[in-house]
């Protein structure tokens, strides 16, 4: 899959270890900032996804989700950390932390597989989604809303 647009989104693939780990902080920081249109231009104008049982394609379907999944999935705060590379794509676990309108906290764990164009556009997402109720008292993730802080342990040295 490739993309029309000239954009560019660096770091650019072939991804190296360092690279890798930029495009996964800069993908965790996005996503932090919970705003589905910043968040739908990272991706190829025909990116293709799997995301649980939805399949959006496109940056307008991709925008969509994420309203949907950010209205409901409250107080969001996702920690994402490279598992491999190799070339143009990238492996990575993540976790995130959230509640629902009635209070109920979730911890989502998972794993994605990330294949990117040459201008560093993520043309497919692949993304396996595990929910886990957890009481309030068993969060782990704390810092204001938007951006983990750099000192914020990550999710090896929390455990997860």
């Amino acid at each position: 899959m490739t993309s029309t647009s000239p954009e560019a989104r660096p770091p650019l693939p072939p991804f190296t270890l360092e690279t890798a780990r930029q495009k996964v902080r800069l993908a965790e920081d996005a996503w932090n900032s919970r705003d589905p249109k910043r968040v739908a231009l990272a991706y190829t104008v025909d990116s293709v996804w799997r995301n649980r049982a939805e399949f959006p394609v496109g940056r307008e379907q991709i925008e969509a989700f994420l309203q949907r999944k950010w209205a409901r999935e409250l107080d969001y705060r996702l920690i994402k950390e490279l598992w491999a590379h190799d070339g143009h794509r990238i492996a990575v676990r993540f976790a995130y932390e959230w509640h629902d309108d009635a209070g109920n906290w979730f911890r989502s764990y998972g794993n994605e597989n990330w294949e990117f164009d040459a201008h560093g556009l993520m043309a497919r997402r692949f993304a396996s989604i595990n929910d886990l109720p957890i009481a309030q008292a068993d969060r782990k993730f704390f810092w204001p809303q938007g951006r983990r802080p750099d000192e914020h342990p990550g999710l090896s040295a929390l455990g997860l």
